[in-house]
């Protein structure tokens, strides 16, 4: 045999050889990012992304939800991958190649991200549709989730009245802001509403959790922003304490 035609032999079926997958996503998807970004036209970008990035993205999609069990509840798997596959392709016109960064490592930033703040979210929307009044029940025992209101001898309608239009008074001329506004707002209708959040017959105590799930709700604010924002009408409750003391 020819060596040279041995040579010439071994070189095509090399060539002919179906690669190894050691790497899904390497210099070549690389490579169709940057000429997803150039094209024109989005039949140019249609065809670079089904030839070569549509399978290599489900695969990194699909290894991201099992590695880092980034699953949602009431959603399949099929479901989860399509909709994360779906919001990974409103965010590759952002990739900057100019920055010398690797597109599969930011497509993977962006799918963990976008999973771990569904998962985040789906809790949230669950905890809001929790009954205030189941959580009532498992709760209004505990010592340290229980307020008791002083001034026992005064009447209660009286003193929460007086408040109410003192705190009415305080959000109309002070200078705050969004959240704290907000929050005031809530507040008073809390306070006009109080026999709602009282638990028992007494009417001299109150669940502080389900105040705070009732604030959430009604401010769409974090708890550390609700913390955050009540301390001007903390002072505000401590200076009417102070001014009953007196009288």
């Amino acid at each position: 045999m020819n060596p040279a035609s041995a040579t010439t032999n071994t070189e095509k079926v090399k060539k002919g050889r179906k690669p190894k997958e050691k790497n899904y996503f390497a210099e070549r998807e690389e490579h169709a990012v940057r000429m997803f970004l150039e094209a024109k036209s989005w039949g140019e970008k249609n065809r670079i992304y089904d030839e070569f990035l549509h399978a290599p993205l489900d695969k990194m999609i699909s290894s991201i939800i099992r590695r880092y069990k980034l699953y949602r509840k009431d959603m399949d798997f099929a479901d989860i991958h399509s909709d994360t596959h779906s919001f990974l392709l409103t965010k590759v016109d952002k990739f900057k190649p100019e920055k010398n960064k690797k597109a599969y490592s930011y497509f993977g930033t962006i799918c963990k991200n976008y999973l771990m703040g569904q998962i985040i979210k789906d809790q949230k929307d669950q905890n809001r549709r929790i009954s205030y009044e189941d959580i009532s029940s498992n709760l209004e025992n505990r010592p340290d989730l229980i307020y008791y209101l002083e001034y026992e001898n005064v009447e209660t309608t009286e003193i929460i009245e007086m408040y109410v239009e003192k705190l009415e008074d305080f959000i109309e001329k002070s200078d705050l802001n969004t959240n704290e506004i907000k929050l005031g707002y809530a507040l008073v209708e809390l306070l006009k509403n109080y026999e709602r959040v009282f638990l028992g017959n007494d009417n001299n105590k109150f669940n502080k959790n389900v105040i705070l799930l009732s604030i959430r709700e009604m401010t769409n604010m974090s708890t550390k922003e609700v913390r955050s924002s009540i301390k001007k009408y903390r002072g505000l409750y401590f200076e009417f304490l102070n001014k009953l003391n007196s009288e």
